[in-house]
């Protein structure tokens, strides 16, 4: 490790969202290049560095920087220097060099504590010398702030954002009450802010602490998608991440209800919600409410049309489908469920048809993109993600991964029919930004299979509008000539009911191979995505996916990217590759986004690279290729689905991941060719019925499982599925009028799931 103190000549680079910067250094007789993550640098400073020498391949040697202090010039000429390249707005170089001429070395202090004294230079006024002041007084605060918190192990770009949040009174923040930075700035967590309130000495039992881990375990529980948690577990997980009894429970929990930050339902106080998402949940079932509108019945005129699209799109309905159709005529919401095969997609076709027959507008959409797009080529009409739907723009603060719609009650959309496909995606803060932009009147058709997983985000939709009663629902079973020559959906439905599959028999879509050992079923996975299946089913290598149970283990995600990234995208000289965060990203790599992004930016290219269109927003589960790395500015270039290009800078890497294998949860509301999912062993709760099926229905062609037959064997039998605690069924109740489920019914199995899941056990 080298230290070094040297004069920063000029800034050649800086990425203002991650402080990425690349400037050049004169030191003594000595001029080099540095980089590093370095906030509020400018040219001019003085910097105290300690960090590598190395030689990069094609920018020479550099001085890798891994801390760092700044201060300013001290004496004149470096001082004019600094002024002269332009830190402060305002000065260029003539006027720098006339206040340096006459305040010398004194230069900083008279800025800093006479600056009334500018104006005795010719071309300063009063106001231009109180703008001087109070944009050196800004940047030495920055500064400062940023070296404070550099003690309590918080990062320049953090430290910028804590800064922009509370400016001045930081300092009290930290001192008083550090658990506010947990809530209120994004990028911190529980265990930052705890420690930095050890270091200052808050007691374990502060009322502040307690109150900042209960909202914390309430964040973690929402990502894993539960919309509240039961009173007395919420307790045990507070007080196992204290490390403490927690002394007054009830007081913590009935101050956080005055702040407004929590919510209390259930019998006596039971259920513990972030107030957001209890809100989002009563909002949702009133605005159900209001939209369950009974509409009148015309049997001839219904008959007359349904056999006129029949004879004309050359298609038979069953009964069920067309008593579906008959219910979305009849009712302001209606839910059409079944499994693959069964005719959802001719159901809304037939639908679409009908209502375009009296000339209303219709609004197809499903909650991401490639839901979307398979919508369109489906019907032939074009659909639109619900975001897009609802013209989503950028968040705000802590807020910022989610967006707010100029699609609302304000503003709502104009259609007259509104389907919505891959329901069981759609989680609760979708449900409800939907919902508000849409008028009584409006039918509202919901569409999805309720026995895939639920949905990525907090909620469980689809099944607590199924169970609770109130909305029409058709269900959707009988299974079709030409779906029931597929295995794919033949062993699907078997699946879903528990009926043995034979793993023997000799099938075009619907492969097992027999393997025991974790080596040995990843050597078959290889062969089959390399050299077997692009040839049988038409695809390139990057179209297949692999999908598996878990992110941990000999074949979770984390290990088979490694293991596929090296095999598929081995190093070469000419693939730049960036690590970052513990993850290796190469040229040429498949990702996918982990993470709903509205304000990240995409460019459309042609084949020429000319950019045709731009737009913003990635989805959880876009997957794409990288395109390009440059290394020096920590710069990734991921091409997307129809050519969208996205430069992801070192912050928002974050939300990226190899995908050459992803968890079937994340598969949900796509569809590849062919799909390749070893049968290992895993923790008991993932191993289910539920995830099998979900993970079946994502092949079109072709579905090869590799592995022990035992292992499909036992997940098919375990009926244990994922069981979130979501409390819509209940608000739906609730303005409904219903009488309440009773605390065991909606506890049942929960408990037990959370504590295979809960990131404390």
């Amino acid at each position: 490790m080298s230290r070094i103190k040297a004069y920063i000549e000029s800034i050649i680079y800086h990425n203002s969202s991650n402080d990425y910067t690349v400037m050049h250094l004169a030191c003594g007789s000595e001029n080099f290049t540095a980089v590093g993550y370095i906030s509020c640098a400018d040219q001019g400073d003085t910097i105290e560095a300690e960090g590598e020498f190395t030689e990069h391949p094609i920018y020479g040697r550099q001085f890798s920087i891994s801390s760092f202090s700044l201060s300013h010039p001290d004496s004149a000429d470096q001082i004019e220097r600094y002024l002269a390249g332009g830190a402060i707005k305002g000065i260029g170089a003539s006027l720098a060099k006339r206040i340096v001429e006459a305040f010398g070395d004194d230069t900083f202090r008279i800025i800093e504590e006479e600056p009334e004294r500018l104006s005795e230079i010719k071309g300063i006024s009063d106001r231009m010398a109180r703008s001087i002041y109070e944009q050196a007084a800004g940047k030495r605060a920055l500064r400062d702030a940023v070296i404070f918190m550099q003690s309590y192990g918080i990062g320049p770009t953090l430290s910028g954002r804590i800064y922009e949040r509370y400016g001045p009174a930081l300092y009290s923040v930290i001192k008083d009450n550090p658990y506010r930075l947990a809530d209120e700035v994004e990028g911190m967590g529980f265990r930052l802010s705890d420690s930095i309130a050890r270091s200052s000495g808050l007691p374990m039992d502060s009322p502040f602490r307690i109150k900042s881990a209960l909202c914390y375990i309430l964040r973690q529980a929402v990502s894993q998608g539960h919309t509240f948690l039961p009173r007395e577990l919420l307790l045990r997980y507070a007080g196992e991440l204290l490390q403490i009894e927690i002394p007054e429970a009830e007081d913590r929990l009935l101050e956080l209800q005055i702040e407004g930050k929590i919510m209390l339902g259930g019998s006596e106080g039971s259920e513990v919600y972030l107030s957001e998402y209890y809100h989002m949940e009563r909002n949702t079932a009133l605005i159900l409410k209001s939209l369950d509108i009974k509409g009148p019945s015309d049997g001839p005129l219904l008959k007359k049309r349904l056999a006129s699209i029949q004879k004309k799109e050359e298609i038979e309905l069953d009964d069920m489908q067309a008593e579906a159709v008959k219910a979305v005529v009849e009712n302001g919401i209606v839910i059409i469920t079944g499994g693959p095969g069964t005719g959802k997609t001719t159901t809304i076709n037939t639908l679409i048809r009908y209502f375009d027959m009296d000339g209303l507008s219709i609004a197809l959409c499903a909650p991401t993109g490639r839901a979307a797009k398979r919508m369109s080529e489906a019907t032939g009409f074009e659909a639109k993600t619900i975001h897009r739907l609802l013209e989503y723009t950028g968040g705000e603060g802590r807020d910022k991964d989610r967006p707010r719609f100029l699609r609302n009650a304000s503003e709502p959309l104009d259609a007259d029919v509104i389907i919505v496909d891959e329901m069981s995606m759609t989680d609760i803060f979708l449900m409800e930004a939907l919902l508000k932009a849409i008028v009584p009147g409006t039918r509202l058709v919901l569409v999805g299979d309720h026995d895939q997983l639920p949905s990525v985000g907090a909620g469980n939709v689809l099944h607590d509008l199924i169970d609770c009663g109130h909305f029409r629902t058709v269900r959707l079973t009988h299974i079709f000539r030409q779906a029931a020559q597929s295995d794919i959906i033949v062993n699907a439905h078997r699946i879903n009911k528990g009926e043995p599959v034979d793993l023997s028999r000799k099938s075009n879509d619907f492969l097992f191979i027999r393997s025991l050992d974790a080596g040995s079923i990843f050597d078959a996975i290889k062969v089959l995505i390399t050299r077997k299946l692009p040839s049988y089913v038409g695809a390139g290598t990057e179209e297949l996916q692999v999908l598996t149970p878990t992110r941990k283990g000999a074949l979770g995600v984390e290990n088979l990217n490694r293991e596929l990234q090296a095999f598929l995208n081995p190093p070469e000289p000419s693939k730049p590759e960036l690590e970052t965060g513990g993850m290796l990203f190469r040229t040429g790599d498949k990702v996918m986004q982990i993470k709903n992004d509205y304000d990240l930016e995409w460019t459309r290219r042609d084949k020429r690279f000319i950019g045709l269109e731009t737009g913003c927003g990635i989805f959880n589960g876009d997957i794409g290729i990288i395109f390009e790395i440059n290394k020096e500015a920590g710069l990734v270039t991921v091409v997307f689905d129809d050519d969208r290009y996205v430069e992801y800078d070192h912050k928002h890497l974050s939300e990226l991941e190899l995908a050459y294998a992803v968890t079937v949860h994340k598969s949900q509301g796509s569809e590849y060719p062919a799909v390749i999912m070893p049968m290992y062993r895993g923790p008991h709760m993932l191993m289910n019925r539920n995830l099998l099926y979900t993970a079946v229905t994502r092949a079109r062609k072709c579905v090869c499982m590799v592995g022990s037959p035992a292992i499909f064997e036992e997940m098919e039998r375990n009926i244990s599925e994922s069981r979130r605690f979501s409390g819509l069924k209940d608000r739906i109740a609730e303005v409904y009028g219903d009488q309440e489920r009773t605390e065991d019914d909606k506890r049942d199995g929960w408990e037990e799931q959370w504590e295979e899941s809960s990131p404390f056990i």
